[in-house]
């Protein structure tokens, strides 16, 4: 360990030369002469040089001088590949992503760590572009995708798009596989410029409309870990069933609370349950508890290493892939009905005007009295359903106040010009094999809102806290829309009438909010909030307060939902660290070290966990509407590009009219106004415009969906 300490500081030692003032090139050997290196250690001294050039920290000229990277205009980052061969470069160092042309991208593949170097700098509405000098690391090492057979050998068509070139696979790398096998490939060659990587079949997941496959590529695809390790079974193996009385000492007595969960009807993984009460003052006191997940994965073990890889769970069409196994998520950690539980709880006193006066954060034991669901709480407050009404008259009047209470929080949040992004989502109905039976927007209703509301204000509070102890944390973040976006945003609106004023250059919050409260009920409402939605920077972890843009909060924090999500889990055991006293300064120094490492790596998991549920969505998206061709459907323009205009279906679903299929005019898209003009027609269409579609082609294997508009069909 010594060695590599010392290996490690002559490693910055050179680095810090070549990159000083005064330093001028030259080779190897001088740079080993001026830092006086003895001949003896000559070996350890080439071998750190070449882990620099190889790390693209330093580059070796032709004439074979060592250089720092900048001062030949080069620097590292991580590269995106587009479909059309072409791509981007996401700078290590962070700013704008750097455009690569396609016969500059020096053989890089999707997600590559590379050298670059710029070749034309950035101006205000032009990315900067630059040239691949060098791989430093490859990103991707196993693909999933379709295998075609050819004579004597075949190729695999990669799912992900941004893997631009099939993969030749050699007929002794074929495992046996056929003609429309989804395929796992090990990468064994990456091929150059010019050729195709090359491949070996590592793994059939099954024939391409075998049941199940499609989802199952997805999983591989994204190397999603769908068993845990035998150790982590081990450990649980004796877990109890019910909670321990020994484990219910020392915590705060809740069970005497009238307390209830809220879900929806087919969730196993209950993390939260509420209870409200009035003061004598007339204040709500809104206790929101979350199960006490750290109690059972305590730090260290293979378990919570597990759940940490994991990151969340995730929840595809057909599944969910739990952080968690489900003897915990389904059983001692789920806050179920009328059973003990261990909870964290945050108590709060809220005004009439929304204000949380004061909070108490304890660890404590609750007993649900009953697990409701968001549909039967909208028909309790809806539409007074008298059956329901008689089943649970013992909880009435509680969320009779639950609902006024969620009302002064919303419009609270609503004053402060917290933006509210509803989104239809998907609700995909499978029948038992699998395939797509139902596709409608998921409801969002009072009930669903009342938890969201709840939640929100429970995140704030213990976030608020946290800061003010200045202890170790890992925040929610969301940082303001950047520049160019906001422009392109601006631009936009305003050929729907819409205008977003600023403040000294800067946008607050409330301006968007305006805007999509002026845009609600109308026509347009889906395509403004969706571009609105598209300027926003997207939420991250963060060791640091930055504050949410979005909820126009100052200080947030997942709390609430430890048994799915990392961020939660470690915030559970930080904040039970200071409610025992045992943040040291040693403690405290650890975790600031390792904070911004680990909120990088859940915001990692949480791209992933985004990308996975997307993809299966839209394969189902695609596989439904697989026997609906020739039929015409209303929808809206969602999109347009200078290939294609796309709609949108009121059940979620969106395809594409390539604009190469509309033969009645030559047609070009106008990006400024967000539009497409027949040349000669001078027919338009753009964004937010009523359409009639009919389907003319899905392509399960390409996941697309065409279509063509009604008129055009005549």
């Amino acid at each position: 360990m010594e060695q590599n300490n010392t290996l490690e500081e002559r490693k910055k030692k050179i680095l810090g030369y070549i990159e000083s003032e005064n330093y001028i090139s030259m080779k190897r050997k001088e740079v080993r002469q001026m830092l006086s290196v003895p001949d003896s250690d000559r070996e350890i001294f080439e071998g750190l040089v070449l882990e620099l050039v190889n790390e693209g920290k330093v580059v070796e000229t032709k004439k074979g001088k060592l250089v720092a990277p900048k001062t030949l205009n080069m620097f590292t980052g991580v590269f995106t590949a587009h479909a059309k061969g072409f791509g981007f470069v996401t700078p290590a160092e962070g700013g704008q992503d750097i455009f690569i042309s396609a016969n500059e991208t020096g053989g890089a593949m999707q997600k590559d760590r590379v050298l670059y170097k710029i070749i034309r700098s950035g101006e205000k509405d032009k990315k900067a572009e630059g040239v691949i000098i060098k791989v430093l690391e490859r990103g991707i090492v196993r693909v999933v995708g379709l295998y075609e057979q050819s004579k004597g050998f075949g190729f695999v068509i990669a799912d992900d798009k941004k893997v631009a070139k099939d993969i030749f696979i050699a007929k002794e790398n074929a495992k046996g596989a056929v003609n429309g096998h989804k395929v796992v490939v090990e990468i064994i060659n990456y091929g150059e410029e010019r050729r195709n990587p090359e491949g070996r079949i590592i793994e059939i997941l099954g024939h391409i409309n075998d049941p199940g496959v499609d989802i199952l590529s997805v999983i591989y695809q994204y190397d999603l870990a769908v068993e845990f390790p035998e150790q982590v079974y081990s450990e649980i193996e004796n877990l109890e069933t019910e909670v321990l009385e020994k484990d219910k000492e020392g915590r705060e007595d809740l069970r005497g609370l009238l307390t209830i969960t809220i879900d929806g009807e087919d969730a196993k993984d209950l993390d939260d349950a509420v209870s409200l009460t009035k003061t004598e003052t007339g204040n709500y006191l809104l206790g929101v508890h979350i199960a006490d997940v750290t109690h059972y994965v305590r730090e260290q073990t293979a378990l919570d290493q597990e759940a940490y890889a994991r990151g969340t769970s995730v929840y595809l069409v057909d599944r969910v892939i739990p952080m968690l196994p489900h003897k915990l998520s389904n059983g001692i950690c789920s806050l179920n009905p009328h059973t003990d539980r261990l909870a964290m709880s945050c108590l709060m006193e809220i005004d009439g005007k929304g204000n949380v006066l004061s909070h108490k954060i304890c660890e404590s034991v609750i007993f649900s009295d009953y697990r409701m669901t968001y549909s039967a709480v909208r028909e309790i407050l809806e539409d007074k359903t008298p059956a329901l009404l008689e089943k649970y008259k013992e909880i009435l009047s509680m969320l009779n106040m639950m609902n006024e209470l969620r009302e002064i929080l919303g419009e609270k949040r609503r004053k402060r010009g917290s933006v509210n992004f509803d989104l239809p989502e998907s609700k995909i109905i499978l029948d038992d094999q699998g395939k797509p039976i139902e596709i409608r927007p998921y409801e969002r209703s009072i009930a669903t809102n009342l938890i969201e509301e709840f939640m929100l204000v429970c995140n704030e509070t213990v976030a608020e806290n946290a800061f003010w102890q200045e202890i170790p944390f890992m925040y929610r973040t969301h940082l303001e829309p950047d520049e160019e976006k906001l422009q392109r945003m601006e631009q936009f609106i305003r050929g729907f009438g819409y205008h977003v004023r600023k403040k000294d250059g800067e946008i607050h919050p409330r301006e968007i909010q305006r805007v999509l409260l002026e845009a609600e009920g109308t026509e347009q409402e889906r395509i403004i909030t969706r571009m609105v939605l598209r300027s926003m920077m997207q939420a991250r972890y963060s060791a640091d307060n930055l504050g949410h843009f979005g909820l126009a909060a100052k200080y947030y924090c997942h709390f609430t939902s430890p048994i799915r999500r990392y961020p939660d889990l470690q915030i559970h055991r930080l904040l039970k660290k200071m409610l025992h006293g045992e943040m040291g300064e040693t403690q405290i120094r650890e975790y600031h070290k390792q904070m911004p490492d680990r909120a990088k790596h859940c915001s990692m998991r949480e791209r992933i966990a985004d990308d996975a549920e997307r993809d299966t969505e839209q394969l189902k998206k695609v596989e439904y509407m697989e026997d609906k061709i020739g039929q015409a459907f209303e929808g809206i323009i969602s999109g347009v590009t200078n290939w294609g205009i796309y709609v949108e279906l009121p059940n979620t679903i969106e395809g594409m009219i390539a604009l190469a299929m509309l033969d009645d005019d030559y047609y070009e898209f106008d990006e400024k106004n967000m539009l497409v003009f027949g040349r000669r027609s001078g027919k338009i269409y753009r964004l937010g415009d009523k359409a009639t579609v009919v389907v003319a082609k899905v392509s399960k294997e390409l996941g697309t969906i065409d279509f063509l508009f009604e008129d055009s069909e005549e």
